[in-house]
């Protein structure tokens, strides 16, 4: 008898226990879910918002006239990311396209150098107007950039596709996950889950795939 209870008693801790792991992974999976989604919407409003500026659809657009262009190194940065990375930084005096903004200390950060005088196409991304002068920053346009950076902002649909299937059915992708990823992909077509997921993951890698091969044909 006494036997009899004590192995009731083991085989009710055991569920116990296994019943703390199971909501303790599937509190994980749900918390994963949550990391990627946020990252999946960080790295795709990042990409949107550089993207739309170095294509032209934001800031204001204009020329930047080079008076002198010089490597500048961040303060704290190692010397193999200095010897390697080798930041330009040119200035001079900005017109917007209209005629109505100008800025003679205007800067950009460029990828070399440029001879005093050339014309630079840029783009204002923010401005303090004071009468006709405007202050701001600047970034020089080009679409093969502006290409990649839309790159980055489909692989953020990826991301973000994953983090929803985790959120939804509580799969961790990583560690011992409470569900199996059968079993959290049945789960996942018995409503809109997985037609969400896959449309995301869809869009995410083709349009991340097909904005980096255009970068290099602009």
């Amino acid at each position: 008898m006494a036997q009899t209870q004590g192995t009731a008693q083991g085989k009710g801790v055991d569920r116990s226990l296994t019943g703390l792991v199971g909501r303790a992974f599937g509190r994980l999976g749900r918390a994963g879910g949550v990391l990627f989604l946020l990252a999946g919407l960080a790295l795709s409003g990042w990409g949107a918002y550089e993207g739309a500026y170095l294509a032209g659809w934001a800031g204001t657009h204009g020329t930047l006239t080079v008076k002198q262009c010089e490597v500048s190194y961040p303060n704290n940065a190692s010397r193999s990311h200095r010897k390697n990375r080798r930041p330009i930084r040119c200035e001079g005096s900005f017109v917007s396209d209209d005629g109505k903004s100008t800025d003679a200390g205007a800067a950009v950060q460029v990828r070399q150098r440029y001879a005093p005088g050339t014309e630079l196409s840029v783009q204002q991304t923010s401005a303090a107007t004071t009468g006709t002068s405007v202050d701001g920053d600047y970034v020089q346009s080009g679409t093969d950039r502006a290409w990649r950076f839309f790159s980055a902002f489909f692989g953020g649909w990826v991301l973000t596709g994953l983090g929803v299937f985790c959120l939804a059915t509580g799969y961790a992708p990583f560690g011992q996950s409470r569900i199996s990823f059968d079993a959290a992909w049945e789960a996942a077509g018995r409503g809109v889950t997985r037609a969400i997921v896959i449309g995301m993951l869809g869009v995410g890698l083709v349009g991340a795939g097909g904005s980096f091969l255009v970068s290099y044909f602009v």
